[in-house]
């Protein structure tokens, strides 16, 4: 069960259980860091396949948090990550020299079927996308083959040889996919493009084998079952289950409908978010008047000088322009929370929330033909609705999360009156001429002054306190306390898309490596997609180890979205930039630090969708935490740390409009179920309509009339949270009551501390999917997950109590 809380950024990852649903979503990408390729052995090299199949069906981005309107939206990513020994670690040697016989040179030098350590991403090109996805297919495809000719209901005859394949195509895949999210081009699009059908025509063929889910079916019937691991069990179970739910079970023709709708949704969903990405892209407005942008912070007009620079205006400065406004998340909201100019406000919020609804980018029929397509998918496999899809590989029913989401709504709506009320009231007080008519694009402007007003704090003021190096470093050092881990810079170990991208050394307190991730941290708006969010690149495997290792160690990739250097000026970040990094490194951690030998289980893997929120949201707790807060807020330039009286205000603020911001989220949750469960395509409402009469119950300030948000909304249409968002709300319960374990124990008890922070790794972060997420909490917290903490920290306990 999960409630409701106002933290800024979080980024949730998807996971999901099957192996065709994993090679699904290997359309993502992977982070690594570096610059030079290790190119290995040829194509042709026999050793086994070095990236892990990825069971997280898509990526995590966080959730659409509200305090400053914020799209944390996601972005699809795809991981690869090679067997560890120390130093040595091949990741992708697949291709055997029979199946190549026939191949080019061209493909024999194709970096995506190379042999390599790291993924070269610093030299895969569009025009590599298409010979080499086709030439694995092809070899997968006789894989397959051989496994369905030869499989038996063992562990060495089925689940060793379909991993390798799935780890295959989520490896190569995630690559070109990834640098779509962080690089993307036209050409890169269209390549994609083109070889997807073929991609998905396979992973629905791996998915529908009736002889490995007969060989699963047989493990599970068979004397032998009950001595089978938790894990091992685990695994089966969710093979099983996620084989009916790819539509293994169909009559011929039913299946075939399937596997077009599976095709089309494909298609559509990345149709979807290109489209979002072009629209944000689309909107530059010139300013030349410093006038117009009269109130934004230094840090605003030195990268919309910047953004200048970039479009061609090469003397503009941030003092004397001209500037470039536009619709990427620091641009944006900036002007939403700073800007005086009402009539930019007005006209910078009503293009985003119309972004991608009308022209060649309108994604409307889209949103329907999706909702259709879903309803079709749901039907074929005898369900209700795609909720009742959805939720058949969650902790949650449809029931219960409806449940959750009304409580909540409860729970905050009239504290969400009274903010409205403030605002009015302070606006008002501050001779406001739109005081009594406050509208969408005044909430996070007025929100921002009363917060400066009420507890003297500004935003942008404690951007020099929170330097990108000494955040980073202040966050390895809680890791050290918390999970007795080392965390070095390892850059040039592994190849990187961009200049700006970390890439990092795990290691565990013999300083031996035992995990590796990447950082890319910095807003490229004509490149790389909006929002944060954490993926893997490869998984913890001991079926994928070499070189005498017992498992190939695990990396991560997380990647943000925070505002860039400018000048001679390092990355200066907001809190709520902070919180969001402190958010996707709680995933990368359950990532990282699993203890889990079964690959398909190991990490994030097979973790319910609605509890893998947990270490995330956990590790944003620690922003608070005095300690570690004073450990990474020092100023850029002369060293100070924060004064206390500011860290008490901070303190002060943090459950400030936590109604609004729980409605907020309540809004996109509810309306995502909605849509799901009682929703008919082409019937009498629209999706728009849908939106309205959802939000007459979740906002006490109605959308507009022409809103479009939906056409934005990346979760639901295109990241695989379709009757998912709800997931966010339930893991919050989970998180807080996590961290009031070590309130518990003693925040200011460093023996404590410690002592709680190796049960939180050995638990929560160690034993990934291969334990239920309720028995994993109980192991950890010694009883069932309780609201309380929750409500406690978010300010509402005493309005439900």
């Amino acid at each position: 069960m999960k409630i409701t809380r106002h933290f800024p950024n979080r980024v949730l990852f998807k996971i999901t259980f099957v192996i065709v649903n994993m090679l699904m979503v290997a359309t993502r990408f992977s982070l690594s860091r570096s610059v030079h390729p290790i190119l290995k052995r040829s194509p042709f090299s026999s050793h086994s396949s070095h990236f892990t199949p990825k069971l997280l069906l898509k990526s995590h981005p966080c959730p659409l948090w509200s305090s400053s309107f914020s799209f944390c939206l996601q972005a699809f990513h795809h991981s690869t990550s090679p067997s560890l020994s120390s130093s040595s670690f091949s990741a992708c040697s697949f291709l055997s020299p029979p199946s190549m016989a026939s191949v080019d040179e061209n493909i024999e030098t194709n970096p995506l079927l190379q042999d390599f350590d790291f993924p070269p991403f610093d030299i895969v090109e569009a025009k590599h996308v298409r010979p080499g996805i086709r030439a694995l297919l092809k070899k997968l495809e006789s894989d397959l083959d051989e496994l369905e000719k030869t499989v038996e209901p063992s562990w060495p005859k089925l689940v060793e040889p379909l991993e390798k394949i799935v780890d295959r195509l989520t490896v190569v895949w995630g690559m070109v996919n990834h640098l779509k999210s962080v690089k993307d081009t036209a050409e890169l699009r269209a390549a994609i493009e083109e070889v997807q059908p073929e991609k998905v025509k396979f992973q629905l063929r791996l998915g529908q084998s009736k002889p490995i889910y007969n060989a699963f079916k047989a493990i599970q019937e068979s004397p032998d079952w009950q001595s089978l691991s938790e894990a091992r069990k685990r695994i089966v179970e969710t093979q099983i289950r996620e084989a009916v739910l790819n539509g293994v079970s169909l009559e011929d023709d039913k299946r075939e409908q399937f596997n077009k709708i599976e095709q089309e949704l494909e298609r559509l969903s990345h149709k979807f978010s290109e489209n979002v990405l072009d629209a944000t892209k689309k909107f530059e407005k010139l300013v030349t008047d410093k006038k117009e942008i009269d109130g934004l912070p230094a840090t605003a007009l030195g990268l919309a000088a910047q953004t200048a620079v970039s479009k061609g205006y090469e003397n503009a400065t941030a003092e004397n322009g001209p500037w470039v406004i536009t619709l990427d998340a620091p641009s944006f909201i900036s002007v939403m929370q700073h800007a005086r100019n009402r009539a930019l406000r007005e006209e910078v919020y009503r293009t985003y929330i119309t972004r991608a609804s009308d022209g060649d980018l309108d994604n409307t029929p889209i949103i329907n033909q999706i909702l259709k397509l879903r309803l079709e998918k749901a039907k074929l496999l005898n369900y209700n609705n795609y909720a009742e899809v959805s939720m058949a590989t969650k902790m949650a029913t449809v029931d219960k999360a409806e449940e959750l989401l009304e409580k909540l709504r409860s729970a905050s709506w009239n504290a969400a009156v009274q903010d409205v009320e403030d605002l009015k009231s302070y606006s008002k007080s501050q001779g406001a001429l739109e005081a009594d008519n406050l509208n969408q694009w005044d909430i996070n402007f007025w929100s921002e002054r009363l917060r400066e007003s009420k507890y003297n704090i500004n935003e942008e003021e404690l951007r020099p306190y929170f330097s990108f190096s000494k955040v980073m470093d202040g966050l390895f050092n809680l890791a050290k306390t918390l999970f007795g881990i080392d965390i070095e810079p390892a850059d040039g170990l592994a190849p990187v898309w961009n200049k700006d991208v970390r890439f990092y050394c795990v290691k565990d307190s013999s300083g031996s490596p035992i995990a590796y991730f990447y950082f890319d941290p910095y807003s490229r708006p004509s490149e790389k997609k909006e929002g944060a969010w954490m993926d893997e690149v490869v998984s913890r495997s001991c079926v994928l180890s070499r070189n005498g290792t017992t498992a190939r160690l695990p990396i991560a990739h997380m990647v943000c979205n925070q505002t860039p250097p400018f000048g001679d000026k390092p990355s200066l970040m907001t809190f709520r930039e902070v919180e969001t990094v402190f958010h996707e490194f709680g995933h990368a951690l359950q990532h990282m630090l699993t203890k889990q030998d079964e690959g398909l289980v190991a990490g994030i893997r097979g973790i319910e969708w609605d509890a893998v929120e947990l270490p995330s949201q956990f590790m944003e707790y620690w922003c608070y935490h005095r300690d570690t807060l004073m450990s990474i807020a020092k100023h850029y330039e002369t060293g100070e740390s924060l004064p206390e009286e500011v860290y008490l205000k901070l303190l002060a603020a943090r459950t400030f409009r936590a109604g609004s911001l729980s409605l907020r989220q309540i809004r996109f949750a509810s309306l995502d179920l909605e849509l799901h469960t009682k929703y008919t395509p082409d019937g009498s409402e629209s999706v728009y309509d849908v939106d309205q009469r959802v939000s007459r119950k979740t906002q006490v300030i109605p959308p507009l009339p022409e809103d479009r948000f939906l056409c934005g909304f990346n979760h639901i249409f295109a990241g695989g949270y379709a009757a998912g968002y709800y997931s966010y709300k339930w893991a919050e319960v989970l998180s807080a009551d996590a961290f009031s374990a070590f309130e518990d124990a003693g925040l200011e008890d460093s023996k404590a501390v410690k002592e709680t922070g190796h049960k939180f790794r050995e638990t929560i972060l160690a034993l990934g999917g291969g334990k239920a997420p309720l028995e994993v909490f109980v192991q950890f917290r010694g009883r069932e997950p309780s609201p309380e903490a929750l409500l406690r920290h978010n300010g509402l306990l005493a309005v439900i109590g």
